[in-house]
């Protein structure tokens, strides 16, 4: 079981901001920009690269709840960030498809 697949069981504490059937967001403990909250759907994809067919209508209800955490933690109106990582090199540390909403600050590029 992830760290993820914990918090959605709530085995884990996590200070969450919108939970709904399909998706859980809550803070990232380990914050890189003033805002940084994760995405989560509840069905454990392990990465973005093995989503198949039959996830097309989650993946897009993921990205409909990232742009409504956006809202309401008031980055629309100046911007924000949004990030996926696949495997080693694309930084990923948890084996579950997640989407990091980043903002409150400016977000230069490239980003690293």
């Amino acid at each position: 079981m992830t760290l993820f697949e914990k918090i959605i069981a709530r085995q884990i504490p996590a200070d969450i901001v919108h939970e709904d059937d399909h998706c859980i967001a809550f803070r990232d403990i380990s914050p890189q920009a003033p805002v940084h909250i994760l995405v989560v759907p509840k069905k454990p994809i392990p990465r973005i690269g093995e989503a198949g067919p039959e996830d097309q209508v989650l993946l897009g209800h993921l990205m409909i709840a990232v742009g409504k955490v956006a809202k309401n933690e008031g980055l629309s109106e100046s911007g924000f960030r949004v990030v996926m990582n696949h495997g080693l090199h694309g930084g990923e540390t948890v084996p579950h498809l997640h989407i990091h909403v980043l903002g409150g600050r400016s977000l230069e590029w490239p980003p690293g």
